[in-house]
């Protein structure tokens, strides 16, 4: 997008050239339109688990912006010369249920046919000025919450391979599958200042565009990091995505520390996440009621896993 000449439109609040999850473009009433997309290969052998994971995650960008998504377009590639239609119906089905739970309708969407199957949405939400919120307005002296669990990355790897216990699968897929809904409207609630998802480019990436976006330096504790049961275990046993290595490579020169760690949860700082929780920068006084709210709504519990500091040099984190 960078070779592309920059839009010249008033309207477009936030575009490619921001650290954001979403656009916004402002409509003529004033109302924010957000729009988002993402689409992967299946993690997951199930058709209909699949098809809740991607929508969760394709979702939880508008979420991420303080948005209420309103409509979605399916996004399919899929080899109906190979496998049966049937499979697609589920796929479908399973992300029409999550796009039901957020409150939103699904309008449509396009499908090509391709040797692997590819799922996600297109999202479309609303919300007002007031509302709004991105990944780059946090404020020294926040607390950094986290919504949900980190590991997924490593636990679906294993998964892959058949060395995933049935426990830790069911764990992982209940944190694919819930939606950021109630985290994301507790945070406007409570003056959240700046929030984001963690998604593909892991905790460390998602992160840096926080801290840069809002010109601060982010202190992440590791040992209060919430994991996913026995993802440090499937970590070691050499089960890691590539994605992991150049999360590790397009990070490390920002995060002071990191050299000196010698705790295996640094790498839980790069492991790529599918619809990961929310990254929430909110004011210390608040940050007590938010998480009693959000805990009483779903079924993991938000974790303070840090604050914001003033920026130092070019340290985007400190560990």
């Amino acid at each position: 997008m960078h070779s592309l000449e920059p839009p010249n439109c008033e309207k477009l609040i936030i575009g490619a050239k921001g650290f954001s999850d979403a656009s916004v473009y402002r409509l003529d009433d004033g109302t924010l339109l957000v729009q988002s997309l993402d689409f992967f290969p299946p993690l997951v052998d199930d058709p209909h688990t699949f098809g809740q994971i991607a929508a969760a995650n394709s979702l939880s960008d508008v979420y991420a912006m303080g948005a209420s998504p309103v409509t979605a377009l399916n996004i399919v590639a899929f080899p109906d010369d190979r496998l049966a239609l049937e499979i697609l119906t589920e796929i479908l089905r399973g992300g029409d249920s999550k796009v039901r739970e957020a409150g939103a309708v699904t309008a449509g969407g396009h499908t090509v046919r391709d040797k692997e199957i590819k799922y996600g949405l297109s999202v479309t939400g609303l919300c007002t000025p007031e509302n709004l919120l991105h990944n780059s307005n946090a404020q020294p002296g926040d607390l950094l919450i986290l919504t949900k669990p980190l590991g997924t990355g490593f636990i679906t790897t294993a998964m892959k391979s058949g060395k995933a216990s049935a426990r830790s699968e069911r764990q992982a897929i209940q944190a694919m599958t819930t939606l950021n809904n109630v985290s994301a409207f507790a945070a406007r609630r409570h003056n959240a200042s700046s929030m984001t998802d963690i998604t593909g480019f892991g905790l460390a990436g998602h992160a840096t565009e926080l801290a840069n976006g809002s010109d601060v330096t982010l202190h992440i504790k590791l040992a209060s990091l919430p994991i996913l049961d026995n993802a440090i275990n499937y970590y070691q046993s050499g089960h890691i995505t590539r994605a992991s290595k150049s999360n590790r490579q397009a990070n490390d020169t920002q995060i002071h520390g990191l050299a000196a760690c010698d705790s295996s949860n640094v790498e839980l700082l790069f492991d790529p996440q599918t619809s990961g929780g929310l990254l929430i920068s909110i004011p210390e006084s608040n940050a007590s009621a938010f998480i009693v709210e959000v805990s009483d709504k779903q079924p993991f519990c938000p974790v303070v896993i840090g604050e914001v500091k003033p920026r130092t040099d070019n340290v985007s984190l400190l560990i």
